[in-house]
């Protein structure tokens, strides 16, 4: 957990220090996960001596760490620290400060996406290690989807390139897709084993747990294997990976060579010591790993480009390793993690070296290359070593990694004996392990011939030294690679743990360089000579290759899949958004009537014989008021007297609350339907006066038939659910409820700042992003901020021009006014009020205005203190401190609003959405859970005792975020069409100045 954290919190600072120091910055951000390497080789010796079964709370288990997250859930902030989470964590850390120090001479110090860049390889490093070490599902969820993403925005580092943007997005699908699939399958198997803790999870299912075995366990393991196949690249969804090249090289050698691409095989390595018995297990994985393994050498040999060369053997590789960790056996598995390691150290090591040619060739041609083996000897000597490891030669890693492969596929345990046309399922797979690795030793060869070879015809490519900063990341990885394969007992030792689950067999194979004259030996001379027969032959491979050119190409189905879904969302557009309103409400309001009225009647509902019209004249005295409201608006012919009907109605269910009780409830539906009339009258000034600016729409009939049919549908569903109540009801509870649990009265307040914060705050999130892009649709470059200021406004300017006048007594008049206005704004506590014109100005308004502001805005302070006891709360203040804005506005226009306001609505709502974050995690940091609330009790001197509850800080929050939101609507739909209109009104006028003048020339 320390180690994610800290490469979370580097990636934070990651911008900030690129600003500075340019992109040195890398090789402190290698600092990093190099210092984690030294930690997790510090905890090794626990980790082997731990029993990789026990549970993470005993004395015995591997190092772990665990926080209740969601206990009602069982979900748990847990991981776990076993053999083979350090393994992968070993690559994860060791790799990625390799592949950052690399970056450090990679990318130029000009350029102006390294910052996020850094920030974004450093957090999918915290991501990967997070993933590898989770012990919980859903944990681990989290952490698979965070590297979804983070791989989407690396592979689209370029993006400006269109090529870039699609190879990332199809990525994005792709995986999101498998990992959706994979979620299911996590909460099946959480649900069936009734816990989500992994290491419980799998101890259970090696038990023989009944109730994860059968059709339900299968199910939730083959959801599960869809999101590892996926992430893998495994057919039929390997296409995503080559395409996933169009990253930087770093970002290719990490993601896709050592990090994200082993997720997949992580996954399946965890899983198979408890599930690699499931009905659907081989099948599955044995199938798809032959195929994917011969399917991906044989891409490679038809490659011009040196990195699609090494990313089709990437897919060749991913296949070949979860063919072997999906047998299940203690065999397999060791060789698996040999494989795992051997594949990141040449593979990381090769792209390395392709990111070196493309940086200092300027191209991946392997028809341009040539002669790089003589002006770059090192970075030849370096290639060649990690293409050897590749290909499986001695003495390097790669082979005996592959020795240890063959050891275990001959030893036939795990597999099943059945196969096709009567060859036994180990026969199978060691043809066709044979078959690919033969590729792989021909596509190594193409590699290192395409890239260093002296062509004829072709004059030696210009290749500028290589420094040593540049070529030390490959070199280490080189070194691993060489050194690993004559001490492999060093990973013997640290994956024995891992391979122990599955049983000790008989006679266990051991990782060495040398096992005598044996069988896997033999296989290994014949990949070895008819590998070189395919390179020697390579240009009649390349014909027999054209004309065996796949008639099924999954890229080729995902574009057409992805074409026919666009095609089909335009289709369903063109027919539903029609740009009418009038349409899309009476399809709301068929689907809103007509669904719960079809549902009610399949369910049988019981129809309720008797319903209580009103309890008191005074609910039918206001009842007939709102429908009288409602009748009028329909019938009203100019839109600010329907705005106003339509506010009766909203006005008169305020009362309706107060009657019942709700003055909490009363006193904010009060507030909304005061701040949406304002809106609404100031978004009236761009409208025509009349509603119907031409001949009104006909069906009068029938629009009237659904808008009386949704509300009797409305009123007879209300009643049915009433009638329909046969538990008591929770409202019953909530008193207790609120002030035992919430510390306060206010049953409405409490519930939604302590009971249901998680959903307040969720809908907060979306009142700021709702807010954000209304705000974006209507100013350009803001939110209207940063303009002139009063004192740059010529007094009683604003508007003059609105109204022209054509009268010398109303000119007479109005100068007389502006005397007025001139001599008392001197000491106008209005300061902004004089920039209007004097016949827009209202001595009666701004004297209200200066009775009623602060009154307003004090009182809104009191209705967010108070609202946790008393009707109020941070919603109602907010609103209540908006309509005081709102009126001063209204008295002395958008100067003066923003003389009222210093402070931007985007920094509000940002500050409020801050406030309210805080709220949420800082008890967290005292030792509680998110949320959680502490009543305060104390004696003021004077005051009394006080009880303070600190989800009201919570509601602060909320009263920000609320204030913040009217002044966007007041801005919006106030100061930017004033604005508009004055800029439009001025341009006349000096037009009809102009016209005038010529006139009078002429």
């Amino acid at each position: 957990m320390i180690v994610t954290l800290s490469l979370f919190g580097a990636a934070t600072l990651a911008p900030l220090l690129f600003r500075r120091i340019g992109r040195s910055s890398f090789y402190v951000l290698a600092f990093f996960p190099a210092a984690g390497l030294v930690w997790l080789l510090a905890q090794l010796p626990a980790i082997l001596a731990a029993d990789q079964l026990a549970p993470t709370e005993s004395e015995a288990s591997p190092p772990g760490f665990s926080v209740p997250w969601l206990p009602a859930l069982g979900v748990h902030f847990a991981f776990r620290l076993d053999a083979l989470a350090a393994l992968l964590g070993v690559l994860v850390l060791g790799v990625g400060a390799l592949v950052l120090f690399y970056c450090a001479r990679y990318f130029k110090n000009d350029d102006p996406n390294i910052g996020p860049f850094g920030a974004q390889l450093t957090a999918f490093a915290a991501s990967m290690f997070g993933l590898v070490t989770a012990d919980d599902m859903i944990v681990l969820f989290i952490f698979w989807e965070l590297t979804t993403i983070l791989s989407y925005l690396l592979i689209g580092y370029a993006r400006t390139r269109i090529y870039a943007r699609r190879s990332a997005l199809q990525a994005l699908i792709v995986t999101t897709f498998g990992g959706l699939t994979m979620l299911l399958g996590l909460v099946f198997l959480g649900q069936l084993a009734g816990t989500y803790r992994l290491s419980s999870v799998l101890a259970a299912a090696q038990s023989g747990a009944p109730e994860l075995t059968g059709t339900a366990a299968d199910i939730a393991v083959v959801l599960i294997l869809v999101g590892a196949v996926s992430k893998s690249a495994l057919v039929p969804f390997h296409f995503w990976l080559p395409g996933a090249m169009a990253a930087p090289t770093p970002v290719s050698a990490y993601l896709h060579a050592a990090a994200m691409v082993k997720a997949g095989v992580y996954l399946i390595a965890r899983f198979a010591p408890g599930f690699s018995t499931t009905t659907w297990w081989h099948p599955t994985l044995l199938t798809l790993g032959v195929i994917t393994l011969l399917v991906g050498g044989w891409r490679a040999l038809r490659q011009r480009d040196i990195k699609l060369i090494l990313a089709y053997g990437t897919v060749s590789q991913l296949g070949f390793l979860i063919l072997i960790a999906s047998i299940g056996t203690r065999d397999a598995a060791l060789a698996a993690c040999a494989l795992m390691v051997a594949h990141a150290l040449f593979k990381a090591t090769l792209f390395l070296v392709v990111g070196i040619i493309d940086h200092q060739a300027g191209t991946r041609d392997i028809r341009k290359l040539s002669g790089l083996g003589r002006s770059a000897p090192k970075l030849f000597w370096v290639a060649l070593l990690g293409a050897a490891s590749m290909a499986g030669l001695p003495p390097l890693f790669g082979f005996v990694a592959k020795e240890s492969v063959f050891e275990a596929l001959l030893a036939h345990t795990g597999l099943p004996e059945e196969g096709l046309f009567g060859v036994s399922v180990a026969a199978w797979l060691i043809g066709g392990v044979v078959l690919g690795s033969i590729a792989t030793f021909a596509y190594s060869a193409r590699f290192m011939w395409g890239a260093f070879a002296s062509k004829p015809g072709l004059s030696p490519t210009p290749f500028r030294p290589v420094p040593w900063t540049f070529l030390a990341a490959p070199a280490v990885l080189t070194l691993g690679t060489v050194v690993l394969a004559w001490v492999p007992g060093v990973l013997e030792t640290l994956v024995e743990p891992y391979a122990q689950l599955f049983g000790e067999p008989a006679e266990p194979i051991h990782l060495a360089l040398w096992h005598g004259l044996t069988p896997a030996l033999g296989l290994s001379a014949v990949i070895v000579a008819v590998g070189v027969l395919m390179f020697v032959f390579r240009s009649a491979v390349a014909r027999a290759q054209d004309k065996l050119y796949p008639v099924i190409d999954a890229e080729r189905f995902y574009r057409y899949a992805v074409g026919g879904l666009d095609n089909t969302a335009v289709w369903v557009t063109g027919k539903t958004q029609r740009g009418s309103l009038q349409y899309y409400l009476m399809v709301i309001l068929i689907v809103g009537a007509a669904t719960p009225s079809v549902a009610a009647i399949f369910l049988e509902q019981p129809v309720p014989l008797s319903a209580l019209a009103f309890e008191s004249p005074a609910q039918l005295a206001i009842g007939l008021c709102m429908i009288a409201g409602a009748l009028l608006a329909v019938r009203a012919n100019k839109r600010f007297l329907a705005v106003l009907m339509v506010a009766v109605t909203g006005y008169g269910m305020a009362i309706i609350f107060a009657l019942h009780g709700a003055p909490d409830l009363a006193l904010t539906q009060l507030l909304v339907e005061t701040i949406v009339l304002v809106a609404m009258v100031l978004a009236l000034r761009s409208l025509p006066a009349r509603l119907w600016t031409a001949n009104p729409s006909g069906n009068k009939v029938l629009r009237a038939c659904i808008g009386i049919g949704f509300a009797a549908a409305m009123v007879a569903i209300a009643i049915a659910a009433q009638a329909g109540r046969v538990a008591e009801p929770i409202s019953l509870s909530l008193p207790q409820l609120a002030y035992e649990v919430g510390n306060g009265h206010n049953i409405v307040n409490v519930i939604l700042v302590d009971i249901r914060a998680w959903d307040t705050f969720g809908e907060l999130t979306v009142l700021v992003a709702a807010a954000t892009g209304v705000a974006s649709l209507i100013y350009v470059r803001g939110r209207g901020d940063g303009g002139r200021s009063a004192a740059d406004v010529e007094p009683g300017s604003v508007d003059r021009f609105s109204e022209p006048i054509h009268a010398p007594s109303r000119k007479t008049a109005t100068l007389a006014i502006a005397r007025y206005f001139a001599e008392s704004a001197k000491e106008a506590w209005l300061v902004a009020g004089r920039t209007l014109a004097p016949e827009r100005r209202s001595i009666i308004f701004e004297v209200v205005t200066r009775l009623l502001f602060h009154s307003l805005l004090l009182m809104s302070v009191y209705l967010l203190l108070t609202g946790h006891n008393l009707p109020g709360g941070g919603f109602a203040g907010g609103l209540l401190a908006g309509l005081a804005f709102v009126i001063r506005y209204l008295a002395g226009g958008r100067y003066e609003l923003a003389e009222a306001t210093p402070m931007s609505p985007g920094t509000l709502l940002g500050s409020g959405l801050a406030v309210a974050a805080a709220s949420v995690v800082v008890p967290v940091a005292f030792g509680g859970e998110l949320f959680q609330s502490v009543a305060l009790e104390f004696t003021l001197p004077i005051f009394g005792e006080h009880k303070f509850v600190t989800s009201t800080v919570f509601d602060v929050g909320v009263y920000l975020i609320v204030i913040g939101l009217a002044l966007d609507v007041i801005r919006s739909l106030g100061s930017e069409i004033d604005e508009r209109a004055e800029e439009r009104n001025i341009t006349e006028a000096h037009d009809h100045v102009a016209g005038s003048e010529e006139g009078v020339a002429s």
